[in-house]
């Protein structure tokens, strides 16, 4: 039976680094206790709050209005949103911050007392007791939006009971910042190349779920951050991709033979 549930918007970003080895992407375990996808990996990402719509959140997101950031998605307004919701869950659950300092620098956080300062910060952002805003004002900084490069947009089958409508982001890691999982949510991270994490997922030795693994395999074919950021800049017109699943099981994706025959089903939660 098809589902009334109306998808939630959520952001996810994809933090990447280059190596000797070529590309890796930092990706996040998730609670083996969680009630979404316990135990897999996953970009760190999660639904927009209501202070990713403040205007004044968006007021100290450089480099993009929400004007250019709602005609980027194709939607009316609020689009700010999804890239002020993508850094701040970067911040809450892998405890990297895509913001700028004072001088206009990517914040660095490789002083201990820095580093332990903004780590109580995120404490605090995880427990409720502050908001981002606040940390922002107290620490004079604003949002490095425009280093976020959106590219691909998810959106939970029509029988989930839980339902998200996730768009995807791409970002160059602070370079002097060391990514934590929380420990709550977040169990682990890890930094990967693309490559081998598909590897490992093929033998069952990595558990993501579809949407990432597609990511995955796009983010492959890119040998260097410079690389990928100008592909993913390049980008029009990104389309909605919403699963479906064929009578025998088979998950089609929009152009897949059958896909317009089958029903929208599919696995509970947010696709990231």
């Amino acid at each position: 039976m098809m589902s009334n549930i109306v998808p939630i918007p959520a952001a996810t970003v994809t933090l990447v680094r280059d190596t000797d080895a070529g590309l890796e992407v930092l990706m996040v375990q998730r609670s083996l206790k969680s009630g979404f996808v316990p135990g897999a990996h996953v970009f760190p990402g999660g639904a927009l709050d209501d202070e990713d719509y403040l205007p004044a959140i968006h007021a100290l997101c450089a480099g993009i209005t929400d004007d250019q950031a709602s005609r980027a998605l194709g939607i009316a307004h609020g689009g700010l949103a999804y890239w002020a919701a993508g850094i701040r869950e970067s911040f809450e659950e892998a405890g990297l911050l895509v913001a700028y300092d004072a001088r206009g620098r990517i914040v660095a956080l490789d002083e201990p007392d820095v580093a332990n300062r903004f780590r109580q910060h995120r404490h605090a952002l995880n427990a409720g007791a502050r908001s981002l805003l606040d940390i922002l004002h107290e620490q004079k900084l604003t949002l490095a939006a425009d280093q976020l490069v959106y590219f691909s947009h998810w959106i939970t089958p029509v029988s989930g009971v839980r339902r998200y409508d996730t768009r995807f982001f791409v970002a160059a890691a602070p370079p002097k910042q060391a990514p934590l999982h929380d420990n709550h949510e977040t169990i682990s991270h890890v930094w990967v190349r693309p490559a081998a994490a598909l590897d490992r997922h093929r033998k069952k030795d990595f558990k993501i779920r579809f949407p990432t693994m597609r990511t995955l395999e796009d983010l492959a074919a890119y040998a260097s951050v410079d690389a990928l950021m100008k592909a993913m800049r390049a980008k029009r017109n990104i389309p909605a991709i919403l699963p479906r699943i064929s009578k025998d099981g088979r998950r089609l994706l929009p152009g897949d033979a059958g896909y317009e025959q089958a029903v929208g089903v599919g696995a509970t939660g947010k696709w990231r």
